[in-house]
């Protein structure tokens, strides 16, 4: 199975590759964003290990009963060859209905079919007021007209 982009990756279509991210992942769907990923995958996402798609789907389901109305922005910050550096914010609330923004660093390597393989994921939370949002499209693809993270200064 191919996904493309595929690797090498120019700065257009790294672009395009965090963009399809991001969709996917705000689509929640943790099967579709496994997808996306090779069966052997290895992710470190803060502190947690995960290895391939059945640990994935079962992370992502944690995560979105957890982080709720979950809204996520990606932005390449580099990209060479068959790797990308992102960096991201998203904003969530908990079950309480305290809202956070959630900053962080991904760094991402594929394999020639264009499946990601490796994933690195370093995330700080930051509590933010409901008044403090930034995020604010209907759940699920962010709307092209919407600002990035440059444009809204995160």
């Amino acid at each position: 199975m191919s996904r493309p982009p595929l690797p090498p990756f120019t700065p257009e279509s790294a672009a395009q590759k965090a963009r399809l991210a991001e969709d996917a992942w705000n689509g929640r769907d943790p099967e579709k964003v496994a997808s996306g990923y090779t069966e052997d995958s290895i992710w470190r996402n803060r502190a947690e290990f995960v290895t391939g798609h059945a640990e994935i789907v079962a992370f992502l389901r944690r995560k979105w009963v957890r982080e709720l109305d979950y809204r996520l922005i990606k932005e390449v910050w580099s990209s060479h060859d068959n790797r990308i550096a992102i960096r991201f914010a998203y904003e969530w609330h908990d079950d309480g209905g305290h809202w956070f923004r959630s900053y962080g660093n991904e760094n991402w390597e594929f394999n020639a079919e264009g499946l990601m393989y490796r994933r690195h994921a370093s995330i700080n939370d930051l509590p933010i007021r409901e008044s403090e949002r930034k995020f604010f499209w209907p759940l699920g693809r962010r709307p092209d007209d919407h600002p990035g993270l440059s444009e809204l200064d995160l």
